[in-house]
C-alpha cells in the first residue's frame, strides 16, 4: 500500500482545461479534471490540454474516470468511483505508472478500495452537496477520524460540501487534504480562493 504524501492540502476539482492554468499559477498544485458529456474528439482535446497546463504551472493532475486516455497520454493520477472499479484494468494502470485515487461512502468500499492498494482515498460527501445526487448522507468530520485511524498514513481526501470555513476542520479531523468544486470555480475570484484555502489549510483558520 503507498504512504506517498499528496502534493498539496488543497485539491480543486475543475471542469475545464483552462481552470487547471488558471488555478494552478495561483499556486493549486493538485487538481483534478472532470469532464463530462463530451464527444470524444473534443474530450481528449480537453484532456491533452490539461496536461500542458498542468505541466507548464507544475501541478499534479488528476483525471476523474478515464483511465485509458490517463495511460495513453500520461496523466499523473486517475481516479476511480467504486463502479469504475469493475471495469478499470487496474494492473495496466499501475504498468504506466500513474496513482491511483478511490472515491469511499462506506465501511464496505473503504475495504473495497484498500484491496486495490490506492495511492489515496477520499471520503464524503463530508457535507450535503447539491452537485450530484448521493445515495448517503453527510459523513461528518468525525467519520474522517475513523477512516484516518484505518488507513494510517495512507492519504485521506475530504470532499462533499466543503468551504474555505470548513476546510481547516477536516484537516483537524485527521484529512490530509481537502477537495472541492464550487468553492472554487463557482467563486468570484476562483485565483484568490486558492490562495486563501492554501493559507487556511496550514494556519488552521480561514481568512
Amino acid at each position: 500500500m503507498s504512504t506517498a504524501p499528496l502534493p498539496s492540502r488543497i485539491y480543486p476539482v475543475v471542469d475545464e482545461a483552462r481552470w487547471v492554468g488558471e488555478l494552478g499559477l495561483a499556486g493549486a498544485k493538485l487538481i483534478q479534471l472532470r469532464l463530462k458529456d463530451m464527444a470524444p474528439e473534443a474530450l481528449l482535446r480537453e484532456i491533452r490540454a490539461g496536461i500542458a497546463q498542468a505541466r507548464q504551472h507544475g501541478v499534479c493532475l488528476v483525471l476523474n474516470d478515464y483511465w485509458r486516455i490517463a495511460i495513453e497520454e500520461g496523466v499523473d493520477y486517475i481516479h476511480l468511483g467504486q463502479e469504475d472499479l469493475d471495469t478499470a484494468d487496474l494492473p495496466a494502470i499501475r504498468a504506466a505508472g500513474i496513482r491511483l485515487g478511490v472515491s469511499t461512502h462506506s465501511e464496505a468500499e473503504l475495504d473495497r478500495a484498500l484491496s486495490v492498494s490506492p495511492d489515496y482515498v477520499a471520503l464524503g460527501p463530508v457535507w450535503p452537496t447539491r452537485l450530484k445526487k448521493m445515495p448517503w448522507g453527510p459523513q461528518g468530520t468525525a467519520k474522517l477520524t475513523v477512516w484516518k485511524q484505518r488507513i494510517g498514513d495512507l492519504p485521506l481526501v475530504a470532499i462533499g460540501g466543503i468551504t474555505l470555513e470548513r476546510a481547516p476542520s477536516c484537516i483537524a479531523a485527521g484529512a490530509d487534504c481537502v477537495s472541492a468544486v464550487s468553492d472554487f470555480i463557482r467563486m468570484p475570484d476562483p485565483a484568490g480562493q486558492v490562495k486563501a484555502w492554501l493559507a487556511a489549510t496550514h494556519t488552521g483558520q480561514a481568512l
